[in-house]
């Protein structure tokens, strides 16, 4: 599995939603310049989420988007399948028994894909909330976070 440029920015976009307080709405602009990511594409981005209903946007001057659920709600592989990201690790060349791979090597690699699929399932919004904090305690930054 790679993890693009999209599903990257992704989940920068929705972790920095997760710090904001009270889960405020915030506007694409003021993301993208904390998170140093072009607006017109993160736009994009968040309203694959909000299609997906990872978010919600609001209208008006104090509008923006906001997380829809809990940060504990939200895992990283719903994030990532908003946005279209294939969360196969599976090679190329290896996703069809009756290739010349053996069906050791196809069975491993689909039990692999399994694994990899569960954990990325399990890990929330939360998990990496608390991480963030806890490295931006570490190095004593105030609000103004970069993923």
């Amino acid at each position: 599995m790679k993890l693009t440029t999209k599903g990257h920015y992704a989940v920068k976009a929705l972790l920095d939603l997760s710090l904001q307080p009270n889960f405020k709405p915030t506007s694409v602009r003021a993301i993208a310049l904390r998170q140093d990511i072009p607006a017109p594409y993160l736009e994009k981005i968040l309203i694959k989420i909000r299609h997906a209903g990872l978010i919600n946007s609001v209208r008006g001057s104090q509008g923006g988007y906001q997380l829809a659920y809990e940060t504990n709600q939200i895992s990283l592989g719903q994030i990532l399948e908003a946005v279209g990201e294939n969360l196969e690790s599976m090679p190329l060349g290896i996703n069809n028994q009756n290739t010349s791979t053996d069906w050791v090597t196809v069975a491993l690699w689909r039990k692999l894909n399994q694994k990899i699929k569960q954990a990325i399932y399990s890990i929330t919004l939360a998990d990496l909330y608390y991480d963030a904090r806890s490295r931006q305690a570490s190095q004593g930054e105030e609000n103004n976070f970069i993923v």
